[in-house]
């Protein structure tokens, strides 16, 4: 196989290994002789392979191979630009938006009865939380909810993509205020939403979550606005 990517000697040799994620690697300074390069710019390319979660290290367990995410390498970029310019969330939203709309049919239909369950346990648990006496903002439960549906795709870049707009949500606190006739609204869209993929009628589920997406766009202008006044008091 040519090596055209990454001039990186140790992400070569997790390739050529044929090395299985749980599979544990060999000490630094055994790499080191293995790989024939220094243990100082092997740790340089050892972090380079945790960013890009090909690999975890730590103190007890040592080095271990990881099975390939796209999240990491995505979650890290999608942040820093959040941090540069806290807009482009935004734009990260509506990519999420099409990525959804597009694999709703194909997730889906690959849906078992385990996952419809835990989507209707989700939205009970949501629900109980927007109507007892301390009102809770169900976050959790929306992660949970949207990733679930989309959790069976075969598709790792798909899937890191939808996972990292979540993480991004929390970065800008989306998850820590909203109003609570919106949260309502939301969950009613999403308990409509689960019934219509229990009844399978894929084409009602796409069009609720459709009208469910549009939801953003309202809360958009409080959104941007709540940013650009953290930004400026920052």
């Amino acid at each position: 196989m040519a090596w055209s990517c990454l001039d990186c000697e140790f992400i070569r040799y997790l390739i050529e290994e044929e090395l299985r994620p749980g599979d544990r690697l060999p000490s630094l300074v055994e790499l080191s002789n293995q790989i024939g390069i220094s243990v100082s710019k092997l740790r340089e390319q050892l972090e380079v392979a945790r960013t890009l979660g090909l690999v975890e290290a730590s103190p007890r367990r040592g080095i271990t191979r990881t099975e390939y995410s796209f999240l990491p390498p995505v979650r890290l970029s999608l942040l820093t630009a959040i941090e540069l310019d806290r807009s482009r969330f935004e734009q990260y939203s509506e990519l999420r938006i099409h990525l959804e709309t597009a694999y709703w049919d194909e997730a889906i239909a690959s849906l078992t009865s385990d996952e419809t369950a835990l989507l209707q346990g989700l939205v009970q648990q949501a629900k109980a939380k927007l109507s007892g006496p301390r009102i809770q903002i169900p976050y959790p439960e929306h992660r949970n909810l949207h990733l679930t549906i989309f959790s069976r795709l075969n598709n790792p870049f798909v899937v890191g993509l939808l996972e990292a707009y979540w993480d991004a949500y929390e970065a800008v606190e989306l998850n820590t205020y909203a109003d609570l006739s919106y949260l309502k609204e939301v969950w009613d869209y999403h308990g409509r939403i689960v019934d219509a993929i229990c009844a399978h009628d894929e084409a009602a589920g796409k069009r609720l979550l459709i009208e469910h997406m549009g939801l953003l766009s309202k809360r958009g202008i409080a959104v941007h606005a709540s940013l650009s006044e953290a930004h400026v008091a920052a």
